[in-house]
């Protein structure tokens, strides 16, 4: 079978919408780790290689901003996108976080799939 093009590590504390956007994100093509907080992800990010980290930002035991600040100092090259369903706290993630994409609930799925592809192609042009 081929390998996935980019690997996700999804972080994301309500399980209903987790597997969902899971599901979603393996049907487009892509591998993904799911994990249901922060504190989980940040092994996860030391040991693998991640193109994007898709984190929700309101999460028991560290949040997704603190997450993404962590990810930029274990993992560089991981690029950034937010999930959340309150308006105030996209305001936060983009002072604190700038270069990461926001995505605010609800939302359609292949929204979220065009936004990953969008966030991922930026990566690959910003290689070249």
């Amino acid at each position: 079978m081929e390998k996935p093009a980019y690997k996700i590590l999804l972080a994301e504390d309500d399980e209903a919408m987790r597997v969902y956007l899971e599901r979603a994100l393996k049907n487009a093509g892509y591998g993904v780790d799911a994990v249901d907080r922060g504190t989980e992800a940040i092994p996860l990010l030391e040991q693998n290689a991640y193109d994007l980290l898709l984190s929700d930002i309101v999460m028991p035991e560290m949040d997704g901003i603190e997450l993404a600040q962590r990810c930029n100092e274990i993992s560089p090259d991981t690029k950034v996108m937010f999930i959340t369903g309150f308006a105030a706290v996209t305001l936060k993630a983009s002072r604190e976080q700038p270069q990461a994409k926001v995505l605010s609930k609800p939302f359609h799925l292949r929204d979220l799939v065009l936004e990953v592809e969008r966030v991922l192609e930026d990566r690959i042009s910003a290689r070249i």
